[in-house]
């Protein structure tokens, strides 16, 4: 485990966890809504961290710096992206609900050549510019979206259908927005995911 400063004018901190052997792929995991209380120690972006680095993949899990609106915080994601492209031959993104429409939509716009994304119960829209499935429509890389099938805090529905025209993988979970009790499972479908996608240069 490393402490990262996440440059790019912003004030973003992360910890790097990291596998026994040296890692050739990091994933970068962004948090739920700060306002919220969504921070990197969120057990959903620690399970799955602890599954990818058993894996022998690196993870990147940090927290925005000051709120603005999701306008910096897609910067943040993408300076972390940058980051994590500097260090690793390939680089996955991970994010949970307010994370995971920034995922979509660093990704989108982010000169890194990103090698997959997985998304958990991701918003459609954060805000009149931050729409989340425009930003998806533009990617090009393996996608995987997983969401509760009873998640009544968010209107992932747009992007699930979008998923499915695409032929992505969805993963459909017996879960509310908070997933309670599901952390494992969902660590381990997106674990396998990024093992499919960034471990072996597939």
């Amino acid at each position: 485990m490393t402490d990262v400063l996440v440059p790019g004018g912003r004030d973003v901190r992360g910890i790097l966890d990291e596998p026994a052997d040296a890692p050739n792929a990091i994933v970068v995991a962004c948090p739920p809504h700060p306002q919220h209380g969504g921070s990197r120690s969120d057990r959903r972006l620690t399970a799955v961290s602890e599954t990818l680095t058993a894996a022998g993949i690196a993870c990147l899990r940090f927290d925005y710096g000051p709120w603005e609106e999701g306008v910096g915080e897609r910067e943040d994601v993408r300076n972390a992206i940058r980051w994590a492209g500097e260090r690793a031959d390939r680089v996955g993104v991970f994010g949970f609900s307010f994370g995971a429409a920034q995922s979509l939509l660093a990704t989108a716009d982010v000169e890194v050549a990103v090698s997959a994304v997985s998304v958990l119960a991701p918003p459609a829209r954060l805000g009149p510019d931050l729409d989340a499935v425009a930003a998806y429509d533009r990617l090009d890389c393996p996608v995987q979206v997983c969401y509760g099938e009873r998640d009544t805090t968010v209107d992932s529905e747009p992007i699930v259908d979008l998923a499915r025209e695409r032929d992505d993988e969805v993963v459909t979970f017996s879960a509310d927005h908070f997933f309670v009790g599901q952390h494992d499972a969902i660590a381990s479908e997106v674990g396998s995911f990024f093992e499919r996608t960034v471990a072996g240069g597939a």
